[in-house]
């Protein structure tokens, strides 16, 4: 339980560095007029921090809860987070302008070295 607690806080500091590193972040996948790519702070280590901090809050939960029937539901979460930025990049690299620059220097999605 302590380690989830642990998880659950770090992805806190996460949402807010995300928050705080991009203004254009939002619920809705978008691309505002003068919209630019942001590629510093959690942005140069992976293109969907805002996921990845989600992720570590979704396995933070379960583990806090210790509920063996919690972590099931993470498999189908992670599909859903996975398959939401893959339509997301779709659109970013559409409409905005730089994103196809920067998914070549920004290798990796959401965790470094895996995915």
């Amino acid at each position: 339980m302590v380690l989830g607690n642990l998880l659950i806080l770090v992805s806190y500091f996460g949402f807010h560095w995300v928050l705080r590193e991009n203004t254009y972040a939002a619920a809705a996948i978008q691309v505002e007029e003068g919209q630019k790519v942001i590629s510093t702070g959690p942005y140069a280590i992976v293109r969907h921090p805002m996921y990845s901090a989600a992720l570590i809050m979704s396995v933070g939960i379960v583990l806090a809860l210790g509920s063996w029937v919690g972590l099931l539901s993470l498999v189908p979460g992670i599909l859903v987070v996975v398959w939401r930025l893959l339509d997301e990049e779709k659109l970013l690299h559409k409409d905005l302008p730089g994103y196809t620059e920067y998914m070549a220097k920004v290798r990796w999605r959401l965790i470094p070295g895996i995915f």
